[in-house]
């Protein structure tokens, strides 16, 4: 006996007002389907079965990578229908878990209680209390307390709308019994769909035991029908991974101004200031300090990194007590050396600096690599693009770079070189020696600066 995993994803999602696929909005970063595969996988099945319908060859393609079968529901029929389409691939006697792809934040851990109680003889279904149940199927259950059916609100009469326990459409039993149930289902109802939950009724009227289990959490179980829901949800998912952050030893000013979309990884002591936007893989080490509207994505921050605020690094690594920003941008392929200040509106693309280096104001440095010690000064520019191709350049550790010049590559300055500002270097400079290039300065005496004529 083993596990397989279906996940229905085959609505439009009318609500959403979208032109992609509900699946495909994102929650954290990720599309809602693969927060949804990624659990799932956590329980390590034999097989996952999609099962897409609208947008299905956009569904496949945007998530290809995903280690999911997709199953065609070529007629969207209810969600009964849409399980129907997988019976051919499903074994009698493996266990059958039903998820929803539209449902992002259920835990692998809350559905491996509910497949622990799914046998021969029971189906396992997670329900949930809400002082509010608009929108869901209610349970329905005898005086004993067992459950005997699952109403949906728009076929419930006036009581049966009153019950506050509802289906979250989560459930788990044996292939043998699905298929048997499924294929006496029928759409007489309000819709005219195949409901899933009618299953809950003939299971029952068979005399199987029903076993509910329930979420840790209602966020679990909420779906996304529109983006209100979708943001309420991003909240929520927000809030739960600051606390962790916090329990670990982060300081976040503002948790709820925090947004998490990947994986952070934290030393102690670290500080994290309002609307701040990690993605990607994230690594800080201790005692890093990063200020208010940074987007930090796919970088590892040494320990003691100061990053002021509005900096946007990517894909890059900060040695350990460089200072950078405000408003710094450190580009792909970038490795920043310890002790290294990059300054206000400087940008660094795939170049490598040097120890105690400073590049402090309104610089570009790309395709470059920057000695130990070297001062870069305000204004200056590596023109490391000819129209064609990329070139590199190469500045000798101690070198001092005068303010606004341009160093024009290929390029080479010399170790201890001193650039005089306003430059535009050309050709390789010798270490230890000053190269400037000016037009010689000019006074014209007795000159008048033009007036307006009247």
């Amino acid at each position: 006996m083993g596990l397989s995993v279906i996940i229905l994803a085959a609505g439009e999602g009318k609500r959403m007002r979208s032109s992609r696929p509900k699946v495909l909005h994102t929650l954290a970063g990720l599309p809602l389907l693969e927060h949804v595969s990624r659990e799932a996988a956590a329980l390590q099945p034999q097989a996952v079965y999609c099962v897409v319908g609208h947008g299905g060859e956009q569904v496949r393609d945007a998530l290809s990578d995903l280690p999911v079968t997709w199953v065609e529901q070529a007629e969207q029929l209810g969600t009964g229908h849409a399980v129907q389409q997988v019976l051919p691939h499903l074994a009698p006697k493996d266990t059958v878990l039903i998820l929803y792809g539209d449902v992002p934040l259920i835990r692998a851990a809350t559905l491996s209680r509910l497949i622990a109680v799914a046998d021969e003889d029971h189906l396992a279904l997670m329900t949930a209390q809400l002082a509010d149940p608009s929108g869901y199927g209610r349970i329905l259950r005898d005086d004993g307390g067992r459950v005997t059916a699952i109403v949906e609100e728009k076929d419930a009469a006036v009581e049966q709308r009153a019950i506050t326990e509802i289906n979250t459409g989560i459930m788990a039993c044996r292939g043998a019994h699905l298929e048997a149930w499924l294929h006496e289902l029928d759409n007489a109802n309000a819709q005219g769909e195949y409901y899933l939950t009618d299953v809950i009724g003939r299971a029952a009227d068979e005399g199987m035991e029903i076993v509910t289990i329930a979420p840790d959490s209602v966020e679990e179980i909420s779906g996304v029908n529109n983006r209100a829901q979708l943001a309420a949800l991003e909240r929520a998912y927000q809030r739960a991974r600051a606390e962790r952050l916090m329990s670990g030893g982060v300081t976040l000013r503002d948790p709820g101004r925090f947004d998490l979309r990947g994986e952070l990884q934290t030393g102690i002591d670290c500080e994290i200031d309002v609307d701040c936007v990690i993605e990607g893989s994230v690594i800080l080490g201790e005692g890093v300090r990063i200020g208010p509207y940074c987007v930090v994505r796919n970088a590892r921050i040494g320990d003691g990194v100061e990053i002021k605020a509005h900096c946007v690094i990517e894909d890059a690594e900060i040695g350990a007590d460089s200072r950078i920003g405000p408003f710094a941008r450190i580009r792909p392929e970038t490795e920043l050396a310890s002790g290294v200040h990059i300054g206000n509106f400087v940008e660094i693309k795939k170049s490598r600096v040097g120890t105690h280096s400073k590049i402090n104001h309104l610089s570009y440095v790309g395709d470059t690599t920057v000695g130990r010690d070297v001062n870069v000064g305000a204004g200056t520019i590596t023109c490391n693009y000819d129209g064609a191709n990329k070139h590199r350049t190469e500045i000798g550790d101690g070198a001092f770079i005068g303010s606004d010049t341009q160093l024009v590559a290929p390029v080479k300055v010399g170790a201890g070189s001193t650039i005089g500002a306003g430059s535009t270097i050309t050709r390789d400079t010798p270490p230890n020696e000053l190269t400037l290039s000016r037009v010689p300065q000019q006074t014209r005496t007795g000159w008048k600066r033009p007036v307006k004529k009247r």
